[in-house]
């Protein structure tokens, strides 16, 4: 998962040891996404294109020079033309109305014809009103964080096997599927990996070995995995240029995927990453990828998009282009990481319902796109968390968000209703 939308800002060193985000308002820089559309903001904050930790074990390089001066330009202007015209401004006359209270409402997983996943931590299974949620609503779930290597590798040949462990036993016990996610990602590369003193050759067999004993272990209780985890730049489509590329050069992910294939021939195998939606370079490098992949017979079965998105963007013009592109390659789709912002400029300090409302119509329409697609290339759509004070956006951003499908006390949001309706016109 990526935020893509906002400005990458550093803090002062005295507020913080690492970086964050604060928002666009108050960077102290002219964007100019092109001509006509110049935007100075407040003097005050430096831009920094330094990597940004999110909360533990979660990191995110920031977008290119390019897509930020863009981002940053078209979202305020979007944002300010949507508060205009709601009557209110950045400051007052917010609407302070949270979501209604719902007694009951339809599960999605009885809905769906696709399996409807949320991505969870172990250490929410130990909250009974939440447990009650994911199992009434949902029939997959997402490892948010220990499945990664970082938490599982933690030496050559050690493993640490807890939080995976409780996250597969809990989702085997309430008959959900699990997708792992992720074997292979650069911004979770454990250390000793990282600085491998051994030959490239020793290093490769190091990484199949994990690839191999990870997918050993929950063989026949994991369905699918994603194989890597955002391979790609986002301004030239290029490869990052992780460890993993250096160790193991540029044929890389090919063999990723075959020692996957050799450790679980029945496994599902896919390639995950964010941004395919608005960087037209990486949709390219993937999609390129992708044919190559096809061509020469390396195993691949679905390909993760992560549908980070905002109330005012991507276009949906753009969500179609980027799904027929996967579907018309014939592998499955998993809409993998799915939350939508509503505070993009940072002007709210709670709930909004009029950008509540149009986030259910960006819900409403994701769905609907997906269950356009042959049933037999739906994997699933998984939602990035269960309550809004569970995002990693927070954090992220440094600002309130409500990104996501229920509210703090666990009560189905509009957004919520409007998967329903998406689910339920899929089936008229």
């Amino acid at each position: 998962m990526i935020a893509i939308f906002g400005e990458y800002t550093r803090k002062s060193p005295s507020k913080t040891a690492g970086h964050a985000l604060s928002r666009a308002g108050r960077n102290g820089i002219t964007c100019r996404a092109g001509p006509g559309c110049p935007l100075s903001l407040s003097a005050g904050t430096e831009t920094t294109t330094e990597r940004y930790e999110e909360r533990p074990g979660r990191v995110r390089s920031p977008p290119s020079e390019a897509m930020r001066s863009f981002l940053s330009c078209s979202g305020m202007l979007l944002c300010l033309l949507a508060l205009s015209a709601a009557g209110c401004d950045s400051d007052s006359g917010m609407d302070e109305v949270t979501p209604e209270p719902s007694g009951d409402y339809p599960a999605l997983k009885t809905l769906a014809v696709h399996p409807v996943g949320v991505a969870i931590q172990a250490v929410h299974l130990s909250s009974p009103e939440r447990t009650t949620v994911i199992e009434k609503v949902f029939n997959s779930i997402t490892a948010e964080w220990e499945m990664k290597m970082n938490p599982i590798s933690t030496g050559p040949g050690s493993y640490n096997w807890t939080g995976a462990d409780a996250l597969v036993d809990f989702a085997e016990e309430n008959g959900m599927q699990v997708h792992g996610h992720t074997l292979v990602w650069h911004q979770t590369t454990p250390s000793w990996m990282e600085n491998f003193r051994g030959s490239d050759e020793a290093f490769e067999e190091a990484v199949k070995e994990y690839i191999t004993t990870v997918i050993a272990r929950y063989k026949g209780r994991v369905v699918s995995w994603d194989v890597i985890n955002e391979a790609f730049d986002d301004e030239r489509g290029e490869l990052r240029n992780s460890v993993f590329r250096r160790r193991m050069g540029d044929d890389y992910i090919a063999r990723l995927f075959q020692y996957a294939r050799e450790a679980d021939p029945d496994l599902l195998l896919f390639y995950n990453d964010y941004g395919l939606t608005w960087s037209l370079p990486k949709r390219r490098a993937v999609m390129r990828m992708l044919d190559d992949f096809l061509e020469r017979g390396i195993p691949i079965d679905g390909v993760g998009l992560q549908m980070h998105m905002a109330w005012d963007s991507p276009p949906r013009e753009e969500i179609t282009a980027t799904i027929d592109e996967v579907v018309k390659r014939g592998l499955k789709l998993h809409l993998s990481e799915l939350d939508v912002r509503i505070n993009t400029d940072g002007s709210l300090r709670s709930w909004n319902t009029a950008r509540g409302n149009i986030q259910k119509e960006r819900v409403k329409e994701v769905v609907a796109a997906f269950n356009r697609i042959p049933e037999e290339q739906r994997f699933a759509i998984t939602l990035w968390g269960l309550r809004d004070p569970d995002t990693w956006l927070i954090d992220f951003y440094d600002r309130p968000e409500w990104p996501l499908l229920f509210d703090a006390q666990f009560r189905p949001k509009p957004a919520y209703y409007g998967f329903v309706e998406a689910l339920q016109e899929a089936q008229e």
